[in-house]
């Protein structure tokens, strides 16, 4: 018993050793890709929602633009309109010309604000005429719709320009060169020449002013009173079929003549 005694200590030694590294090797690896898929799976889902907060902030951009309608004639006088559009919606209107003098004072004082307001909140030109004001409430939703037209083509020739800066680069260089002066020739009158000089852009009269008009005495008078009428009347009739001003029948007839010369010498 003696002599076996230290042989059976050694035995029971080693297999006690190898026990204890079999448990250690079957525990270490079993811990290890337990970690690494917790931590694999953490990360990517931080990672999305960092990436999700930049794009949604950056979609809310929107444009602001201001467009102006164009001239509505009226019994009483012209009517213009300009808008505020943002984000596709209107933020302010207001007319820049109403008709002037004596009662259409009042009656523009008394309408137009009521028609700014109408507009803002219809959104549209679709608004109801202000008692006491109908041409006036028919010209301002004339020209209102003009310039809400303008607008939705100013927002789709901006999306398009957006997509290819060269295109749009050379649209607008080639507008500028559509746009010319051209003068036309002297109409004689008994009381003295009437010359016309308008300018055209895109196919449109943009300006129109008389260079020359009859001077001396009452002519003074008559032509400071007729003149800027019918500067406004042929931008806004786009020809010369317009109207003579009463009580300057010579300067409105040769006016006429001459701004029908510098058409045609426009090509319009």
């Amino acid at each position: 018993m003696r002599k076996s005694h230290p042989v059976r200590r050694v035995v029971l030694a080693t297999a006690a050793t190898v026990s204890g590294i079999v448990l250690l090797l079957s525990l270490k690896p079993a811990s290890g890709p337990a970690s690494a898929q917790a931590a694999g799976g953490a990360a990517p889902q931080q990672t999305a929602a960092a990436q999700e907060s930049p794009q949604g902030g950056s979609g809310q951009q929107t444009g602001t633009r201001t467009v102006t309608g164009e001239v509505a004639k009226t019994q009483y006088g012209p009517v213009q309109v300009r808008v505020t559009v943002s984000g596709g919606k209107i933020t302010k209107a207001e007319a820049v010309q109403a008709p002037k003098g004596g009662l259409s004072d009042q009656k523009t004082a008394m309408a137009v604000p009521k028609l700014n307001q109408e507009a803002v909140a219809a959104q549209s030109a679709q608004i109801d005429a202000v008692s006491g004001a109908t041409y006036t409430s028919g010209g301002y939703k004339q020209s209102l719709q003009s310039a809400l037209d303008k607008a939705k083509s100013t927002s789709g020739g901006g999306s398009s320009s957006g997509s290819g800066g060269g295109s749009g680069a050379s649209g607008s260089s080639g507008a500028a060169a559509q746009a010319r002066t051209v003068t036309g020739n002297v109409a004689q009158t008994q009381y003295g020449p009437v010359q016309v000089r308008v300018t055209v852009s895109g196919g449109k009269i943009t300006k129109a002013e008389a260079v020359q008009a009859p001077k001396g005495g009452l002519s003074d008078q008559k032509t400071a009173m007729a003149v800027p009428k019918l500067n406004q009347e042929a931008v806004s009739a786009q020809g010369a079929n317009i109207d003579a001003v009463s009580g300057a029948t010579y300067t409105s007839t040769g006016y006429k003549q001459s701004l029908q010369s510098a058409l045609d010498k426009a090509g319009g």
